[in-house]
């Protein structure tokens, strides 16, 4: 038990420091614009990737990107991210961040961003509205290239909400937002 407790602290102070890090002394406007310019980064980069997720976007309710930084150290880790959910009908913006706790072996530090795509009102302003936890009961699969051309290679996470998760090598094919919360950013909206 010592053992973990010699761990287990450094990496609480760690993932602190590197939380307060990310926190900025900008404006809340700055922080949108920050937020948005990140989420047409990343949307180009999906679809350079996956060019048929360009439609599956612009046909859907709406759509969430999230910028996501996590790290493990020995056995725990998290991660923190921010970003937004826009309503295709109204073109409403909703600010969000993004909490995420890792438990196992391994060590590292990560970057990657996550594109939500949401098929109906419903699920996107329950998304919003309610937040959402992914946890270790959820599961995922990944669409194969043959069962359709708009969300080939996403992921379906519930009913209604799919996702493409992008990493340095490339789009990802698995989820690994297991113990993730995500949830409206009060500051900023």
């Amino acid at each position: 038990m010592r053992l973990k407790a010699k761990f287990v602290t450094p990496l609480i102070c760690v993932i602190f420091t590197f939380g307060s890090a990310w926190a900025k002394d900008a404006s809340q406007e700055e922080q949108r614009a920050e937020i948005r310019a990140g989420t047409k980064e990343v949307l180009a980069e999906l679809y350079r990737t996956q060019p048929s997720a360009k439609k599956a976007v612009e046909k859907a309710a709406g759509y969430g990107v999230f910028k996501n930084f996590g790290m493990k150290i020995f056995i725990a880790g998290g991660g923190k991210g921010r970003g937004m959910v826009v309503d295709n009908k109204t073109g409403k913006e909703t600010f969000m961040k993004m909490l995420e706790i890792q438990a196992g072996l391994g060590m590292g530090v990560k970057k990657f961003n996550v594109v939500f795509v949401f098929e109906n009102q419903t699920v996107m302003n329950e998304f919003v509205n309610a937040g959402w936890e992914v946890g270790a009961q959820t599961t995922a699969a990944a669409k194969s290239e043959t069962e359709g051309t708009e969300f080939a290679r996403a992921i379906s996470v519930k009913p209604g909400v799919w996702m493409y998760q992008l990493t340095d090598t490339g789009l990802a094919l698995e989820l690994t937002g297991k113990g993730t919360k995500y949830f409206k950013d009060d500051k900023l909206n």
